[in-house]
C-alpha cells in the first residue's frame, strides 16, 4: 500500500489521497483513486500488452509513451473502451536507459507543473501524480482540448501553425527553424487579442529558462478554439527540468534561443535579464510590463522552495532543483 502524506496534485500538505481541491479540478469534484488498478509497463505483467495497444491510440513522443484514460463509474482511471474518447493522459516514466534518473520524470514533470501554475499564475494543464499497482509513478494530466460535454476543441501547435514538418524542416523541425521571437510572431498572426496572449507566452518562455526546461519545442505550444470562434494560447503543458536527466542539458530548446537572428548559447552565464528585457521589447510588450514580469519572476518565492521539498523527487533531485533554479533566479535580478 503506498502512504502518502501530500496531496498527489497540489503537494499540500496532510493528505493521503487526492485533496478536495484537486478532485473538483482534476475530476468535477469525484473521488477518484491515485491508484490504477494495472502494473507500470516496466513491469512484466500479464496485462501490459492491453495497455501498449492503448499507448498507440495516442502516441509515442520521442522516449516517453503516452495512454489514454478515463474515469470508470465506480471512481478509478481506466483504459477507455474502444467506443471512448480518453480525458485524461497518462505518461509513466520514460523507458531509455539514456536518461538520467529515469524514473522520476513524472515526479519532474508534476513539480513543475505545480510550481508554474501555483507560484507563477501560469495557466497549466490540471495534473497530478498517481501510482500504478506495483507503486511506480506516472504523470497524468487532464486534456484541455476536450469540454465537459466530451466536444473536442480546434488545437494547433506551433509546428503545424508556421508550416513546419520533418520533410521541409528537417529532422529537428521542432527544435531548428525558429526562434521564440518568431513564435511570437505565429500568436500575433493567428489570434485576434494577440497583446495579451503574447504576454502569456512570454512568462512561459521566462518561466522554461527559469525551470531549466530546454524542451520547449515548437509543438509544445499550441492555440486552442474553445467554441468562442478565437484561438488563444493553449495550457502550458509537458513543462520539465530536463537538466536532472539529460547529460548535456542545453539553454533553450529552439535552437535560435530567443532572436530571430540567433543567439550565443555556448555558456549559460552569458544569459540574463537583459536578454528577456530585449525579447519583450522586440516581441511588442511594454517596458513597464517587462520590468514587472522579470522583477517577479526575480523574486524569491518561499512556496517555490516547500513545493519543490514536498515533490515526490529524490532527495538528491530535490536539492539539485533547487540550486539549479535559484541560480536561474538570480540571474533574472536588476543586479546581473
Amino acid at each position: 500500500m503506498i502512504k502518502l502524506g501530500v496531496c498527489p496534485s497540489t503537494l499540500q500538505s496532510g493528505f493521503d489521497t487526492y485533496s478536495p481541491m484537486a478532485r473538483k479540478i482534476l475530476f468535477d469534484g469525484r473521488p477518484v483513486s491515485h491508484i490504477l488498478d494495472f502494473c507500470s509497463p516496466s513491469n512484466d505483467d500479464a496485462d501490459n500488452e492491453a495497455y501498449l495497444k492503448n499507448v498507440g491510440r495516442i502516441s509515442l513522443s520521442g522516449v516517453q509513451p503516452k495512454a489514454s484514460l478515463v474515469v470508470s463509474s465506480n471512481n478509478r482511471l481506466v483504459r477507455p473502451s474502444d467506443e471512448e474518447r480518453g480525458t485524461y493522459i497518462l505518461k509513466p516514466a520514460p523507458t531509455s536507459y539514456a536518461l538520467l534518473d529515469r524514473k522520476y520524470c513524472p515526479a519532474n514533470e508534476h513539480l513543475t507543473m505545480q510550481l508554474a501554475s501555483q507560484v507563477y499564475h501560469i495557466e497549466t494543464a490540471a495534473n497530478a501524480v498517481c501510482f500504478f499497482r506495483d507503486g511506480e509513478a506516472a504523470y497524468i494530466c487532464r486534456r484541455f482540448d476536450l469540454g465537459h460535454d466530451g466536444q473536442k476543441y480546434s488545437q494547433e501547435d506551433f509546428a503545424s501553425l508556421a508550416g513546419l514538418t520533418s520533410a521541409n524542416g528537417g529532422r529537428d523541425f521542432k527544435y531548428s527553424n525558429l526562434s521564440y521571437e518568431e513564435c511570437a510572431g505565429i500568436i500575433r498572426q493567428y489570434v485576434r487579442a494577440a497583446p495579451v496572449e503574447i504576454l502569456k507566452f512570454f512568462r512561459i518562455v521566462v518561466f522554461n529558462y527559469l525551470t531549466l526546461n530546454d524542451d520547449a519545442h515548437l509543438k509544445n505550444f499550441s492555440l486552442v478554439n474553445r467554441g468562442d470562434g478565437e484561438y488563444h494560447l493553449a495550457p502550458a503543458y509537458d513543462l520539465v527540468n530536463t537538466s536532472l536527466h539529460l547529460r548535456m542539458p542545453g539553454i533553450f530548446a529552439l535552437d535560435k534561443g530567443l532572436f530571430r537572428e540567433g543567439m550565443d548559447l555556448t555558456d549559460t552565464r552569458t544569459v540574463g535579464r537583459k536578454d528577456f528585457e530585449e525579447f519583450g521589447r522586440r516581441i511588442g510588450i511594454s517596458a513597464r510590463l517587462v520590468k514587472r514580469e522579470l522583477d517577479f519572476f526575480a523574486t524569491a518565492h518561499p512556496l517555490a522552495k516547500e513545493l519543490i521539498d514536498r515533490s515526490f523527487l529524490s532527495d538528491s533531485l530535490k536539492r539539485n532543483y533547487w540550486l539549479s533554479y535559484d541560480y536561474r533566479r538570480s540571474t533574472l535580478s536588476c543586479n546581473r
